[in-house]
C-alpha cells in the first residue's frame, strides 16, 4: 500500500491521479491533498476519498469545510502546500499544481525523505541545480509524469545512460501547429484552447499552442537525466503516440508509444519498478492509425521554444525569467489583455531585460521570479 499526497487535486493531473487510486484501491491511498478555488468538487472529493489532511487556497474555505468534516485536519495558503507535502503518512508527493508554487513544497518532500511523482515543470525549470543536488543528498526517488520524460525514463529501463547518443522530445504542435504565423494574429482563447490531442488545463494548453511546453520540457530533461542541450532534440509528432525516444551511441533508437492518456505515464510513476493494469486506457491499435507523420521543428515559427534553449543553455536565473514572464503573458492571454502573439513578446522583453544570477540560491530565485513578474505587469 502507498499513502500519496497530492498537490494540485483537482486540476487536470490531480483528477486522473484520483482515477488511478480510484481503480487500484488496494495499492493507493490518498492521504493527503491540496486543492485551490474549486472547493465545489474539493468537497466532492473529500466526501470520496477521506484525506486526514487538506490544503485549500482561503482560510475561510479552511474554516467552512472544517465545520462540514471536523474529523478531517484544514490548512491554507502557502504553508499548507508544505504540510500537505512532508505528511508523516505519506511515502510519496504527487506534485501536480502549476507554476512556481510547487517549487517549496517540492524541496521540503525531498528533506523529508519522500519519493516525488513530478507533474510540475516549474520546480525543475527554476531551480534544476537545486533540486537535483537535493534528490541526490537524500537519495529519494524523483519520477516523471510528464508524458515525454516518463518515455525517456521508461526506455532508459535497462539501459546505461553513458551510451545516451540524445533525446528526442516529441511535440503534436498544439492547437495552431498547421497555421503560419500570420495566421496567428487574430486568433481568439477558445480557437488556443482546442487542443487536437490531448484533454489539459487551460495554462498548459496555451502553452502547447505556443511550444512553451516543450521548451519548458527540454530545460526539465536537461536536470532529469543530466544530458546538455545540445543532445536535445525535440521533433513535431502530430499523432501523439510515440511520447519520446532515445538514440544511443549505437544509431539504435528506443520508443515508447501508447494512446494520449496521462494516467498512464502517472500510474507509471506510482507503481515504478512495478506496473499495474489499467482497464480504463484505450490500448493501441497501430494498424488502426495507419501512419504517423514528424517534421523538423521550425524555430521561426516556434519562438518560444527557441527562448526556452536559449535561456537554458544561458543558466543562472534566464529559466526563472523564462517561466515568471511566460505565466504572465499567459494569464493576460486568457484574460483577453492581449493578442496570441504578443506572448511571445512579453516573454522575449522579459528576457533582454534581466542581468542573470549564475548559480542563484533559493531567495535570489524567488526575488528574481517576483520582479520578473512585476516587470511584466508593468508591460501590460
Amino acid at each position: 500500500m502507498k499513502y500519496i499526497s497530492l498537490l494540485g487535486a483537482t486540476g487536470s493531473i490531480g483528477t486522473q491521479t484520483l482515477d488511478i487510486i480510484k481503480e487500484h484501491p488496494t495499492e493507493f491511498v490518498l492521504a493527503a491533498m491540496s486543492v485551490g478555488r474549486n472547493i465545489d468538487l474539493a468537497r466532492k472529493l473529500i466526501a470520496e476519498f477521506h484525506p486526514e489532511l487538506v490544503c485549500v487556497l482561503n482560510k475561510e474555505d479552511a474554516d467552512s469545510l472544517r465545520l462540514e468534516f471536523p474529523e478531517i485536519k484544514f490548512t491554507y495558503g502557502f504553508e499548507g502546500l508544505s504540510e500537505v507535502a512532508v505528511y508523516k503518512k505519506s511515502t510519496i508527493l504527487v506534485n501536480a499544481v502549476m507554476g512556481s508554487v510547487g517549487l517549496e513544497p517540492t524541496l521540503h518532500a525531498i528533506e523529508a525523505g519522500k519519493a516525488i511523482a513530478l507533474a510540475n515543470k516549474e520546480t525543475l525549470v527554476t531551480a534544476g541545480h537545486i533540486v537535483m543536488n537535493a534528490v541526490r543528498r537524500n537519495q529519494v526517488p524523483l519520477l516523471p509524469v510528464d508524458s515525454e520524460h516518463s518515455a525517456i525514463f521508461q526506455a532508459l529501463q535497462g539501459e546505461f545512460e553513458k551510451n545516451i547518443g540524445k533525446l528526442i522530445l516529441t511535440a503534436s504542435g498544439g492547437s495552431f501547429r498547421d497555421r503560419k504565423r500570420r495566421e496567428l494574429e487574430n486568433v481568439t482563447v477558445q480557437d488556443a484552447l482546442n487542443h487536437p490531442n490531448w484533454s489539459m488545463g487551460a495554462k498548459i494548453t496555451i502553452d502547447s499552442a505556443t511550444m512553451m511546453n516543450k521548451g519548458l520540457e527540454v530545460i526539465e530533461a536537461h536536470w532529469l537525466f543530466d544530458i546538455p542541450y545540445e543532445k536535445i532534440d525535440v521533433v513535431l509528432h502530430k499523432e501523439s503516440i510515440i511520447h519520446s525516444m532515445i538514440e544511443f551511441h549505437d544509431s539504435s533508437v528506443m520508443a515508447q508509444l501508447g494512446t494520449p492518456d496521462m494516467r498512464v505515464p502517472i500510474q507509471y510513476a506510482l507503481t515504478y519498478p512495478d506496473r499495474l493494469p489499467l482497464k480504463t486506457a484505450q490500448t493501441l491499435n497501430l494498424a488502426k492509425v495507419g501512419q504517423l507523420h514528424f517534421a523538423e521543428m521550425d524555430f521561426e515559427r516556434f519562438r518560444c521554444l527557441k527562448f526556452a534553449y536559449d535561456a537554458g543553455i544561458a543558466g543562472g536565473t534566464f529559466p526563472t525569467v523564462l517561466n515568471a514572464a511566460n505565466e504572465i503573458a499567459v494569464e493576460a492571454f486568457l484574460k483577453g489583455k492581449i493578442t496570441f502573439l504578443q506572448i511571445e513578446d512579453l516573454i522575449e522583453n522579459a528576457l533582454t531585460y534581466h542581468q542573470s544570477i549564475m548559480e542563484p540560491s533559493l531567495a535570489e530565485i524567488k526575488a528574481v521570479d517576483d520582479e520578473t513578474r512585476k516587470y511584466v505587469n508593468s508591460l501590460l
